[in-house]
């Protein structure tokens, strides 16, 4: 007769064993206990934590900068055709190259076709509503402009205005309680003052490179590279060359291509500058970084704002830079100040009665070391402020008033062109074929038929959301396709903003599912 109360105790035993059994092997086999293979490792700090404690509090301060400027820096991806007129096909220096064009690297020129280009650099947003500073070489030329926030949102952006003269842009984006930096000023930023450069470089897939910081110090300030000013007389004119401002602040920062027109911060997390250029003979980082002064961009923002392109106040001089052999032969204290070339007629300066070889030492009541620094005084004030200039006439010194003038020369908004017409699944970035016999056999597919995907444009909507090429489109939308005008009739009907969801099948016939979102 069966005892159940027995044969609980019987499993209940042989289950003690068991587990003793078992237990007894884990320990024979070192399961149980420490390795004897593994050596024991020493994780304790060998340096007393209050000497290094000054360190430990800058990178505590990196961290926290780190943390509050990213969630407003943003990446910015722009479209332009192939046969818009490349920048800067003269004699701009190599090092500088590539931070002042858009690459082209299929080597596109002007009057070729083909697909839109994609391009792009780093901004950041400056107020709740929208508003975004960048450079205008990562803007010029576009005809579509979109912003990617650090949220993963994807927002379709308009300009607002840029002045290539001081390589400044404003974008803006249908949007509100944004997070957004706060701008500093660079006045009394120092050499040796520790920075960090901030830039969201990353686009052309789903894995970017995104948010990068690095940090530095500054090295120089005031420095004058003449790249702005050739880019311009290259492919602008002599009209508008001279009005170039390039008062650059230079960083050991890390700036690479891509971090164009992202923020450069001093350590309590305000802006200072917008990183620019570097010099290199690589297209890469070698230590020499620029940014332009945040004080110059405030300005010219301003315009940008309110006018859609810059009004620049006029002094009405050609001038270049005090060196040792002008001081000395013009009596100066020291070297220092804008040794003027030429007085233009009708213009302010020659109205107050300047003529050359005045040498201007102050412009209300700051000091004027170099040419430059005087182009950019003069550029942060509006036409029609009086300013007190100071300056050496014979080895005398002199103070006037004047009126400063407006430039001869205005830049209206560049507004993103439209785009030439599309086919409706380049909306999304993709170029399909009907699944013929050749193609069949030369992907895999047995049997199959439909639409597939020819090609991905690199860098469009598909591309970063990961969609690859060669595989067969069985339904957009819920909707199953047969041919390539299947899909084209699906997504004529997809409106701006839209996602759309494609159902795709591999050759060994798995199913992959992509949700794309149209611009």
């Amino acid at each position: 007769m069966f005892d159940p109360l027995k044969a609980k105790a019987n499993v209940l035993a042989y289950t003690t064993a068991a587990f003793l059994f078992g237990l007894g092997m884990a320990s024979g086999l070192g399961w149980t206990a420490s390795s004897f293979a593994m050596p024991l490792l020493d994780q304790d700090p060998q340096i007393p934590e209050e000497v290094v404690q000054p360190a430990l509090d800058v990178s505590s301060a990196f961290v926290a900068i780190a943390e509050a400027v990213t969630p407003a820096v943003v990446r910015i991806e722009v479209e332009r055709t192939r046969t818009t007129a490349q920048r800067g096909s003269g004699p701009i220096p190599e090092e500088f190259r590539r931070f002042f064009q858009f690459p082209d690297e299929e080597g596109e020129g002007e009057g070729r076709g083909g697909p839109p280009s994609t391009a792009g650099g780093s901004g950041f947003v400056v107020s709740p509503n929208g508003y975004i500073m960048t450079n205008d070489h990562v803007v010029s030329g576009a005809e579509r402009i979109r912003v990617f926030f650090p949220d993963g949102r994807e927002l379709e952006a308009e300009l607002v205005g840029s002045d290539r003269t001081t390589d400044i842009a404003v974008l803006r984006v249908a949007a509100n309680d944004l997070p957004r930096l706060s701008l500093g000023s660079n006045r009394d930023l120092r050499v040796g003052e520790w920075v960090l450069a901030v830039g969201n470089p990353g686009f052309g897939g789903p894995n970017t490179l995104d948010y990068t910081v690095t940090s530095g110090i500054v090295s120089a300030t005031g420095r004058s590279l003449d790249v702005i000013r050739r880019e311009l007389g290259l492919s602008e004119g002599e009209d508008i060359a001279p009005f170039a401002i390039e008062d650059f602040i230079q960083t050991d920062a890390v700036i690479n291509p891509g971090n164009s027109g992202g923020p450069m911060v001093n350590l309590r997390g305000q802006v200072v500058g917008i990183n620019t250029a570097i010099a290199s003979r690589t297209g890469f980082y070698q230590g020499y970084g620029f940014a332009v002064p945040i004080d110059l961009a405030k300005r010219v923002m301003e315009d940008l704002v309110e006018y859609g392109h810059v009004r620049r106040a006029y002094l009405g001089v050609s001038m270049k830079s005090v060196d040792a052999t002008d001081a000395e032969y013009y009596d100066l204290p020291r070297v220092a100040g804008a040794l003027v070339q030429a007085v233009p007629e009708d213009g302010p300066a020659r109205n107050a009665g300047f003529r050359p070889g005045d040498v201007i030492v102050t412009i209300d009541g700051d000091p004027v070391e170099r040419s430059n620094q005087l182009q950019m005084l003069i550029a942060q004030k509006r036409p029609g402020d009086e300013i007190e200039v100071k300056f050496y006439r014979d080895g005398e010194r002199s103070s006037v008033n004047l009126r400063l003038g407006e430039a001869p020369f205005t830049r209206e908004a560049e507004a993103p062109r439209a785009a030439a017409p599309v086919r409706a699944e380049e909306k999304i970035g993709i170029e399909v074929t009907d699944l013929d016999t050749d193609l069949r056999r030369q992907l895999g597919y047995e049997e199959a038929t439909g639409a597939v995907i020819r090609s991905v444009t690199p860098g469009g909507p598909a591309a970063r959301r990961g969609v690859p090429e060669g595989l067969l489109i069985a339904e957009i939308n819920g909707q199953q396709v047969e041919t390539a005008d299947d899909v084209e009739e699906v997504l004529q009907e997809a409106s701006s903003d839209e996602i759309v969801n494609l159902r795709l099948v591999a050759p060994d016939g798995t199913n992959l599912i992509f949700n794309v979102r149209v611009p």
